[in-house]
């Protein structure tokens, strides 16, 4: 049982999948960063100093009351259009390069060793 799973994890699929996410854990720091402090204070300036992150309604009273935070589900909204556009730009940039070299033309590779030999060959021969 042990082998077996030492095999599963060695298998190139569950490496490529396991980078995968740790790239996308660090995706997804950039890109709330990106959010929170870039784009947040450029909307809150067209907003008139409205910050989406702290928008919401306390359900009842007293410090211990929860709190329908709706800004923070706005601010997701944003953080996923945000993620899902850059990820579109991503795939649509590596469909052109794939693209790009199906549709190049293949080099000539010249002549084999088996012609060169030939040659030299015919040209010892003289």
């Amino acid at each position: 049982m042990i082998k077996e799973f030492k095999d599963f994890i060695a298998k190139g699929n569950v490496m490529d999948m396991a980078v995968g996410i740790i790239i996308g854990a660090a995706f997804t720091a950039i890109v709330g960063s990106l959010v929170e402090d870039l784009i947040n204070p450029i909307i809150s300036l067209f907003m008139g100093g409205i910050d989406f992150s702290n928008m919401g309604v306390k359900l009842g009273e007293g410090e211990d009351a929860a709190v329908f935070a709706y800004g923070k589900f706005i601010m997701a909204i944003i953080n996923f259009l945000i993620i899902a556009f850059v990820v579109f730009l991503l795939v649509k940039a590596v469909n052109k390069t794939k693209k790009a070299e199906e549709e190049a033309p293949a080099e000539d590779p010249g002549p084999s060793e088996i012609d060169l030999l030939k040659e030299i060959a015919d040209a010892l021969k003289k």
